[in-house]
């Protein structure tokens, strides 16, 4: 015992006596662990490795919980000669058992006894528990009898688990040691595969609780796919294998190369960093690694930004690529247990033992209903099939063994400069992306294994690359992929519901290969010096350059890169009723082919940003500006739309009511998640203002709007809205949305006054991002009417205040186009002055210019408890239209380094 452990055991006897003694133990122990916990929580922030950490914070617990035992059993409740059935000991098992803990972790106990329970047994665990609870320690606790733990160790997968990690805390030496040498002993002579087969099992039902997807954006560190818990999973399987192995440490040796052992230890030592500083960043077991977090857990780790790059996006990709090799390491562990059947293959088409089937490709076989190879060396003969296996295993439909995914993982060294110049290994890429059956899931085995940005460096920049901001869900790479995959399902025609228009003309593409390479390559600018377009445009040349690809194709595909965001930039914040629109965005495109490819790829790539990004508002507003412009191509004039035809009906009862207001909620098994609001009425000065405040005032969040006006003075107001849950405004509760209608029928009839809304504080999520705000105001974009496009960090209110601020410079709101982007709202104005002309006064723009700067300045109030350290928001560029901004000073200041 340590002299501190000595020390300690001195303050709890003297409080034997005490009237309380329960919160005075409670008391001491407390001062004890914290003043341990700081200790390491100072040694954590400076720099020591994320395995010590969760050793010494085990370690704590170990001197807490035998101070907690001693006195317990010896001072409090001594039984100086125990009979055999008073024996008591005390095991940490799980991850404790292990000797390793998170800050905030639950400490994992068992009380082990010989057979039933005694009165001082139960007092004993009684005692212990209650004053754990009182330090508000999570315990996961259970009592049990040597005969009743191994029982449950045989026909509970989840409980044997825990035991494999069980290691003696306190008590009866003997009776842990005796229990220990059952439990191994039944595990050796066990049958390794049913165990194997659980884990594994289970490792799928957790990634599908987490996200299947390795690359969400908010990754859960534990319990998602690359995180601890799949490290842990082969912990487990090697200490089944090896019970008496310290940690399984032999049969790791066995089943892993030595790179691939360093590779474990160094992603197991990473994730434990971040997890501990996660824990303190947080002030509570949260495994999350959400929005809010990441900035603190990056500054606390000593991430620094470069370049353009900020320190958070670059502790990220860092995570994200640690995430990728832990499921590298999985496959790898499989392969090799596989090969000494150890473990059990579930699927249907793998039942017969032994089952393999010659492919008629020297070297690749189908083994078990699964794509594999003979060996290693047949890469190492002709490196050309490390891309072949590819394209064989989408043919025939095989998922790839991973004693094959092993093997190409370990003979990246033969992607030379060489192979990438292959014609053959290019058309192998080229089969597989605009070929394949399913593009999504190869090219997905094909990065995990390291060989797409091995063989394409330009993909190889942006795999685990993220962007910090709430706009997208996933990693570059993971959202380009699922892109690829989009089209292809367009192609099948399984999203022609949701796609009408690019399911009827990707038909009519003469060059699926281009459309499918720009696809591919459009985000690997992102993260340029130049801008994510331009640099993307030369990384995209450079690389159909080295892929030989045919100069008319490059073409073709470097303008798709450049262009990429056009079509959703001009539909989502520009008139598109405005011919002047339409004809800028046709020579932008100059031909048909380019307006259907351009098409397609936008619908994927924005289809791909997340869950519920795309709807039918964005569909709607496309399919209209294409149709201008493939009319356009054609020879026909461009015709001015009627912009209140949609809603005859609803502009009929405005005329005759002075102001008159529809809604529509979602439909079942649509795609879009907002509530379409449509207000007809006379326009007036400050009219579009009032209606912005009326939205804010009743909690309802603007995702999309645009303002039409009629030569006669009518105004089209239609609105996409959803509530602070994220859902359809009114559809949880109807009588909101009854009310709303009324109040935005008696604000357009100018009935009652309206007040700008209170500015509310700003939730921990959108405190995190710090949004560069961006005011750009436009003459040439239209022929009647100046466009001011602003952009700043969203929050309830701001439409309104915007609009009240262009209302208070005597503008008129003639056309108004309302986009978000997660943090970043985009908000698109063409004002006139009082007569109806554009804003030609240096003068008033400068005032304008300024008076949005400061409504976008304005932050909230920052939210209350711990500190939230803000980065910069990653944006795509705010806009791909470019006008030229008025104001020659920063909008706020520059960054702190980071």
């Amino acid at each position: 015992m340590t002299k501190v452990g000595e020390t300690l055991d001195a303050q709890l006897d003297a409080l034997v006596a005490a009237s309380g003694v329960r919160p005075a133990v409670a008391g001491v122990l407390k001062a004890h662990y914290n003043a341990a916990r700081e200790r390491i929580a100072t040694k954590l922030a400076n720099g020591a490795p994320g395995v010590e950490v969760a050793r010494l914070y085990s370690a704590a617990a170990d001197e807490l919980l035998t101070a907690l035992w001693r006195f317990t059993t010896e001072t409090l409740y001594p039984s100086h000669n125990p009979t055999e059935a008073e024996k008591l000991s005390l095991i940490a098992v799980g991850g404790y058992g292990r000797g390793v803990l998170a800050p905030f972790s639950d400490l994992d106990l068992v009380f082990l006894r010989p057979w039933k329970t005694t009165a001082r047994t139960e007092t004993v665990a009684e005692f212990m528990l209650y004053v754990l609870w009182d330090l508000g320690l999570k315990v996961g606790s259970s009592a049990r009898s040597v005969d009743e733990a191994l029982s449950l160790a045989r026909s509970d997968m989840t409980i044997r688990t825990a035991l494999l990690e069980a290691r003696p805390l306190a008590g009866d030496a003997q009776l842990t040691e005796d229990f220990l040498w059952r439990f191994r002993g039944m595990v050796t002579n066990a049958d390794p595969r049913p165990f194997i087969a659980a884990k594994m099992e289970e490792r799928e039902t957790r990634h599908s609780r987490t996200g299947a997807v390795r690359y969400r954006v908010e990754p859960n560190i534990k319990d998602g796919k690359g995180g601890l818990r799949d490290l842990n999973t082969l912990f487990w399987i090697a200490r089944s294998l090896a019970p008496d192995s310290p940690l399984g440490a032999r049969v790791l040796d066995e089943l892993l190369t030595p790179r691939e052992r360093r590779t474990f230890e160094e992603a197991f030592d990473f994730l434990w960093r971040v997890r501990a500083h996660l824990h303190l960043a947080a002030g509570r077991a949260e495994e999350k690694l959400t929005f809010d977090l990441q900035p603190e857990v990056a500054r606390r780790m000593g991430w620094r930004g470069r370049g353009d790059e900020p320190a958070v996006e670059r502790f990220m990709r860092r995570y994200f690529l640690v995430a990728r090799d832990v499921g590298a390491l999985t496959r790898a562990m499989s392969a090799t247990l596989e090969a000494r059947q150890q473990k059990k293959t579930l699927s249907l088409s793998r039942l017969i033992p032994g089952r393999k089937r010659n492919l008629g490709v020297p070297g690749f076989i189908e083994d078990g209903g699964r794509l594999s190879v003979t060996g290693p060396e047949v890469f190492a003969e002709d490196p050309v099939k490390l891309l072949t296996l590819f394209v064989c295993a989408d043919q025939h439909d095989l998922d790839v063994h991973p004693h094959a995914f092993s093997a190409v993982t370990r003979s990246l060294a033969l992607v030379t400069p060489k192979l990438r110049r292959d014609p053959r290994a290019t058309a192998a890429l080229l089969h597989v992306l605009a070929h394949g059956q399913r593009p999504y899931r190869v090219l997905t085995i094909m990065n995990e294994a390291g060989l797409l940005g091995r063989f394409l460096p330009e993909w190889g920049r942006i795999v685990g690359q993220t962007q910090f901001n709430m706009y997208h869900a996933y990693t570059v790479d993971e959202h380009t992929l699922q892109a690829i995959g989009i089209i292809n399902d367009i192609q099948r025609g399984k999203l022609k519901d949701d796609h009408p228009l690019a399911t009827e003309v990707i038909h009519l593409i003469a060059d699926p290969e281009a459309l499918m390479l720009a696809m591919l390559l459009h985000d690997v600018g992102k993260g340029g010096e130049r801008g994510q377009l331009e640099d993307g445009a030369i990384a995209a040349r450079r690389a159909c350059e080295r892929l030989g690809v045919d100069p008319r194709r490059i073409e073709i595909v470097v303008w798709l890169v450049r262009h990429h965001l056009a079509l959703s930039d001009y539909a989502q914040k520009r008139d598109i009723s405005d011919p002047a629109t339409v004809q800028a965005f046709a020579e932008i495109v100059g031909d048909p082919e380019r307006l259907r490819m351009l098409l397609v790829l936008t619908v994927a790539d924005i289809r791909a940003v997340g869950p519920g990004v795309w709807n039918s508002w964005k569909g709607q507003l496309m399919r209209s500006l294409y149709a201008a412009v493939e009319a356009l191509f054609r020879g026909e004039d461009i015709q001015t739309a009627d912009p209140l035809a949609e809603h005859a009906a609803l502009v009929a009862r405005a005329l005759e009511g002075g102001a008159a207001v529809e809604a529509r909620t979602c439909v079942a098994g649509r795609i879009e998640e907002t509530t379409e609001i449509a207000l007809a009425a006379r326009d007036r000065p400050g009219l579009f203002a009032d209606l912005a405040a009326v939205l804010a005032a009743a909690g309802a969040d603007v995702t999309g709007a645009r303002v039409a006006t009629a030569a006669d003075g009518t105004v089209l107001d239609v609105f996409q809205v959803q509530d602070g849950a994220d859902q359809p405004y009114g559809q949880a509760e109807p009588r909101r949305l009854t009310s709303l209608i009324a109040a935005l029928e008696a604000a357009a009839r100018g009935e009652t006054p309206v007040s700008p809304p209170a500015m509310p504080k700003s939730s921990p999520r959108r405190a995190a991002f710090d949004v560069r705000p961006v005011v750009m105001i436009d003459n040439a974009a239209s022929a009647d009417a100046t466009v001011i496009e602003v952009s700043g960090a969203d929050r309830p209110g701001l439409l309104a205040e915007l609009s009240r601020t262009l209302s208070d410079h005597d503008l008129s709101i003639r056309s108004a186009h309302v986009a978000g982007f997660g943090e970043r709202a985009v908000d698109s104005f063409y004002v006139t002055d009082r007569k109806g002309r554009k804003l030609k006064s240096d003068g008033l723009l400068d005032d304008v210019h300024a008076a949005l700067e400061a409504v976008l300045d304005r932050a909230p109030e920052a939210p209350e408890g711990r500190r939230i350290t803000a980065a910069r928001a990653s944006a795509r560029d705010v806009s791909d239209l470019r006008p030229r901004p008025v104001s020659r000073k920063p909008v706020s200041p520059a960054p702190e380094a980071r």
